[in-house]
């Protein structure tokens, strides 16, 4: 199983990976394509729209640094242990913890229950979302691939 590493002394906050997730995930349809056709989806990506979010964020610890938070598709999700609806699954032979919309039934327990603040409601407020570490790239998670400062990475564990 593969798990995203951080190493918070090497983020500087310039959320590359922020942005290398929301380019991924545009429109919530997730993109396929190398890590340069992500980057040319930069130039045209729309802050301003709602509807373009990340599965990752970057919060400040007060002193100065910066700790990205991601998914961590956990042993035992806290997150899928509430949801009702059996929309978050955890995959037992991947390791992740996969959310189908289809199934969701916007009760938001999963976002209530992760210790870690990391699944999101979408503007709409018809669903969530979280890390889906990308599976729809061939080269792996965009923000690991795009974090300049390598502070973001993937491990077999």
């Amino acid at each position: 199983m593969k798990r995203i590493f951080i190493d918070p002394a090497k983020c500087d906050g310039c959320k590359s990976c922020t942005l290398a997730c929301m380019a991924s995930h545009q429109d919530m349809t997730p993109r396929r394509g190398t890590l340069e056709e992500l980057r040319q989806v930069l130039y045209t990506l729309d802050l301003t729209d709602p509807t373009v979010q990340s599965r990752n964020r970057i919060v400040s610890d007060g002193k100065g640094g910066y700790s990205p938070l991601f998914c961590r598709h956990c042993d035992v999700p806290d997150c899928a242990g509430a949801c009702m609806s059996g929309a978050l699954q955890k995959n037992l032979e991947t390791g992740l913890v996969e959310y189908s919309a289809d199934k969701c039934a916007a009760c938001y327990m999963c976002v209530m229950s992760c210790r870690y603040g990391v699944p999101a409601v979408t503007p709409d407020r018809e669903r969530m979302i979280k890390c889906d570490f990308c599976q729809h790239l061939e080269e792996g998670p965009a923000c690991v691939r795009s974090c300049p400062k390598k502070a973001i990475e993937v491990r077999e564990v």
